[in-house]
């Protein structure tokens, strides 16, 4: 991610947070609003400098590269009594994934 694609995501994040306190948003529908508003003046705001420099702000460099390993772990039991192995299995409460990436 570019320096320009920080800015230009704090410009968005910071006006729609200070949208949404002036107009006192409440609820997901009212904030959803202020977001679209403060989205907009970014978007504006990119625009006018990208017609400015004449190239894109956006760059492939922020993507994240693919996922290369996939490591599986297991909690450890805290009954001493009853280990893991034998403890009922509900959906994935003993085990989980973790996806890691290498770059």
């Amino acid at each position: 991610m570019s320096e320009a694609e920080l800015i230009f995501t704090a410009l968005a994040e910071l006006s729609t947070r200070q949208i949404a306190e002036v107009e006192k948003a409440k609820g997901i529908q009212q904030n959803a609003i202020a977001g679209k508003k403060g989205e907009k003046i970014a978007k504006d705001a990119r625009y006018a400098l990208e017609q400015k420099i004449g190239q894109k702000v956006i760059t492939p460099e922020n993507f994240l590269p693919p996922i290369t390993e996939i490591k599986k772990l297991h909690k450890k039991s805290r009954c001493k009594s009853n280990p893991p192995s034998k403890q009922r299995k509900k959906g994935n409460q003993l085990g989980f994934e973790i996806k890691r990436r290498i770059f």
